[in-house]
């Protein structure tokens, strides 16, 4: 694990690769459509009916091998209910659903290079607009694909576990895919988190175990097992979501282990065409992932209540997008980095350290202050210029408002420590961008940092606080107005018209000498890259 971490925070730059195009969805059928009402029970009596009816709907029926439906006969036809508690369609569409009409690359997620890699398998139960049942979610068709049934005694409310199919964010990255995928799981999870309609209760998992997370959602449970299901793409599990209705019986139920009971799914359509290679530096990620998957001593993980702003609303999480550079200049007011700040420390309990990088006419660095609200200044200098260099040379977070640090992981860290950090992270920064798109701040998530040890810069143990992910912030531009226009009538004699002054620009102002307590700016720092080709060098 220290020898990866190591390669990842390394300067060297991944080997170029070819473009790999996106891979078509595996599973077969049509699957029930999520928005479409006046197909809705046509689609879900055909999904869940016999097999003449299956196959009128043109889903593959349950004789052979790659079956999208197999075991469902014994369920019976069962209607979506729009108006059940727990809507999972608004739920989807809100969160990892890819926009109508769109390439799907700007999503209501964040993803590094917006390759998108997370799944989505949901588990559903009792309470939902879905039928109970095992579904692989397509986010480019807003599709549910069934996959199995739920086996007896299942929760009410839906489980979302997120997977990673990490070929083409490792082809463009390449050993530094494995954090980019992590952080990308927990934006997902935290996506899913606050769309939560007001019906349900959500809690989070970010380290249930991967044997115990592939069970549940009826996936291969290890890599070495993958040669039974050579159709697709592995895909390790990395964190669970679960929905349960709000102010239902609490029940002393792992969920996850009662989906793993007895579990029975289908297998992904296999591809036409001979197999595709797998280029070594992608087994090598999936490894990693599943090592870092593993938590035996504590396999139905922790979960913890979702937490987040009040005032996001669906609009909020449908419109928030990462912001061009050129949009991140001014400099936010301090009240609202420390609302943004207040909300990513209280997204995880086991999460990383926050710190927040600011510039303007004193640029400094801020923790939280501790007991009250408000920002507790922690060392003085612009850390800017550091940031660009360290999170793969893109210049303009030099010039940017202000940046949102996690923080931690040390050299030495254990698999599962790895794993929290980077998860953690992910999912406090997503909760964060959604609130400062709310607040009206312009923000845009930075993945990819090498050399970044933060606490060796101001002055501490060095291998000890590295940089795990971070968020540009802005204000929004100024609003300029314009005089209203004079009228053309003929004034009195008696009295002359003068034109409105003409408005002065704003002094610029100047920032002071670094305290030495900043971070040493290294040297010069490289070209800028264009938007959409952030972190990759």
């Amino acid at each position: 694990m220290g020898r990866a971490l190591a390669d990842a925070r390394s300067p060297r730059v991944p080997a170029l690769s070819p473009y790999v195009p996106e891979r078509p969805f595996p599973w077969s059928g049509p699957g029930l459509p999520l928005t479409d009402r006046g197909r809705r029970r046509t689609d879900a009596a055909a999904a869940f009916g016999g097999p003449r009816r299956r196959a009128a709907a043109g889903a593959r029926t349950d004789s052979g091998p790659g079956s999208a439906v197999t075991g469902f006969a014994t369920v019976g036809a069962a209607p979506i209910r729009h108006d059940a508690p727990l809507d999972l369609a608004r739920l989807l569409r809100l969160s990892l659903a890819a926009p109508a009409g769109t390439s799907g690359r700007l999503r209501p997620v964040p993803s590094a290079g917006a390759l998108h890699p997370v799944r989505a398998h949901l588990l559903v139960g009792p309470g939902c607009s879905l039928p109970p049942g095992r579904y692989a979610y397509d986010p480019h068709t807003h599709r549910a694909h069934p996959r199995g049934p739920a086996p007896d005694g299942v929760p009410a409310g839906a489980l979302a576990v997120l997977t990673v199919a990490a070929s083409r964010t490792v082809a463009h990255y390449g050993h530094r895919a494995w954090p980019l995928l992590l952080l990308d799981a927990g934006h997902a999870a935290a996506a899913l988190a606050q769309a939560g309609p007001p019906t349900a209760d959500v809690l989070v998992c970010l380290d249930a175990d991967g044997a115990l997370l592939s069970a549940a959602a009826g996936l291969p449970r290890a890599p070495a097992r993958h040669s039974e299901w050579q159709a697709a793409e592995l895909e390790p599990p990395l964190a669970a979501v679960w929905f349960t209705p709000t102010g239902g019986s609490v029940r002393p139920i792992d969920p996850l282990s009662a989906w793993a009971t007895r579990a029975r799914a289908s297998a992904p359509v296999r591809a036409p065409g001979p197999p595709i290679a797998q280029p070594r530096e992608l087994s090598h990620t999936q490894r990693l992932l599943s090592l870092l998957a593993q938590a035996p001593a504590r396999p139905a993980g922790t979960w913890h209540p979702a937490s987040g702003p009040e005032d996001v609303t669906g609009k909020t999480l449908t419109t928030r997008r990462s912001a061009p550079p050129d949009d991140l200049r001014r400099p936010p007011e301090r009240e609202l980095l420390a609302s943004v700040l207040t909300t990513a420390r209280a997204a995880s309990p086991a999460g990383p350290d926050w710190t927040v990088v600011t510039g303007g006419a004193a640029p400094a660095l801020y923790t939280a202050s501790p007991g009250r609200p408000g920002l507790l200044l922690h060392a003085h200098g612009d850390a800017r210029p550091t940031l660009a260099h360290w999170a793969a040379r893109q210049t303009w977070i030099g010039t940017t408002g202000a940046v949102l640090l996690a923080h931690g992981c040390p050299d030495d860290a254990s698999p599962a420590e790895v794993r929290i950090s980077h998860l953690a992270a992910g999912y406090a920064i997503g909760l964060a961008q959604t609130h400062a798109t709310a607040l009206g701040l312009r923000s845009r998530a930075i993945g990819s940092w090498q050399q970044a040890d933060l606490g060796a810069a101001l002055g501490e143990a060095p291998g000890r606080d590295w940089i795990v992910h971070g968020l540009a912030l802005g204000a929004p531009p100024a609003k300029t107005t314009t005089p209203p226009a004079t009228r053309t009538a003929t004034p009195p004699a008696t009295r002359t018209a003068t034109a409105p002054a003409a408005p002065t620009a704003a002094p610029r102002a100047t920032r002071p000498t670094p305290h030495s307590t900043a971070p040493p700016a290294p040297g010069t720092t490289a070209r800028t890259t264009p938007p959409g080709e952030e972190e990759r060098p």
